[in-house]
């Protein structure tokens, strides 16, 4: 087995997660009982208890999708110790995660970040809103092809957000343009179109102000080379320089998730299976698309969790 642990992002939240993983390992209770402690607030309690409205508000969903994340890692590693996969990956939030589980920067460090990343991608929202919406049945240049048009048709932005798998993409921008685009998109042969429930238009130019806010803030990170190497989003190649990280994470928001291309990079390179550890199964789905022959784990509630400890212990 040659693994890649992956990490979700931002909309698989959902009420109840990771309670499994608070109650069967110490390792995870002792995530969350570190996130309550340097938020000052109770993280079963959001996790656990929090509506779905509550869950979906960033400055929540991403802190809580990282603690949830990491738990369910340091769950696993706790039944397995001398587990160690080839890689890391995660998808948009999910790659700080990821730096976690990596070591590349400690939780604690993760954590107080992550933060910061949700101040400033929720308040750069605020003053240059616009939406993403997820297209699907249409081919990555023809998608292209579309916001072009659409930009040129309404001088605003709209650009290709997400290349999630094949057929699937998120486009993201200023609500003319995105409007635009999805009806050069659906005259190009696109099947449906499915407007997604966030807070601005992440992935796109439009959040380059929090880019540049980010890259100041992230002058004091300190980032370390982790325990294996993490494939970048914005470059879908490991990272194997921690000097590197600080541009990347920066420009991460404004830039796309170049989700196919990576797993695709792995796989190239003798990984043979993927392991999901968090909240729901949404990679599971993307990747079967990308690397159908590859062997899907997952680690998100407890039954999960442990059929893949069995898996790596066989």
């Amino acid at each position: 087995m040659k693994a890649a642990v992956v990490f979700p992002g931002q909309g698989a939240q959902r009420p109840g997660m990771g309670r499994d993983f608070y109650d069967q390992s110490p390792a995870a209770r002792e995530v969350f009982e570190t996130a309550s402690r340097l938020s000052g607030r109770s993280f079963a309690q959001l996790c656990f208890e929090s509506d779905e409205e509550t869950l979906r508000n960033t400055e929540n969903a991403q802190p809580a999708l990282l603690t949830v994340g990491y738990a369910g890692w340091r769950a696993l590693k706790e039944a397995v110790p001398d587990f160690l996969p080839a890689y890391f990956a995660g998808h948009s939030m999910g790659e700080y995660t990821a730096l976690a589980a990596s070591e590349t920067l400690t939780f604690e460090e993760t954590f107080h970040w992550i933060d910061i990343r949700a101040r400033a991608m929720k308040e750069s929202g605020f003053r240059h809103p616009g939406s993403m919406v997820a297209i699907l049945g249409l081919d990555a240049e023809t998608a292209q092809a579309a916001c072009d048009a659409a930009q040129a048709a309404t001088g605003e932005i709209v650009a290709i957000a997400n290349f999630n798998c094949p057929g699937q993409l998120v486009i993201s921008g200023q609500p003319k343009a995105v409007e635009a685009a999805v009806e050069e998109c659906k005259a190009r042969g696109a099947k449906r179109a499915i407007p997604l429930a966030v807070a601005g238009p992440f992935h796109s130019p439009m959040m380059q102000e929090a880019a540049d806010q980010m890259y100041g803030a992230y002058e004091q990170a300190n980032f370390k080379a982790g325990i294996a190497p993490v494939v970048a989003n914005v470059t879908a190649r490991p990272v194997t320089d921690p000097g590197q990280w600080r541009q990347i994470m920066a420009s991460q928001v404004a830039q796309p998730v170049r989700w196919q291309e990576s797993i695709e990079w792995m796989t190239a390179n003798g990984v043979d299976t993927f392991i999901e550890i968090g909240v729901g199964d949404v990679l599971t789905g993307l990747i079967k698309r990308i690397a159908p022959d590859a062997t899907m784990l997952k680690a998100t509630d407890g039954p999960s969790l442990a059929a893949t400890i069995e898996a790596i212990r066989a």
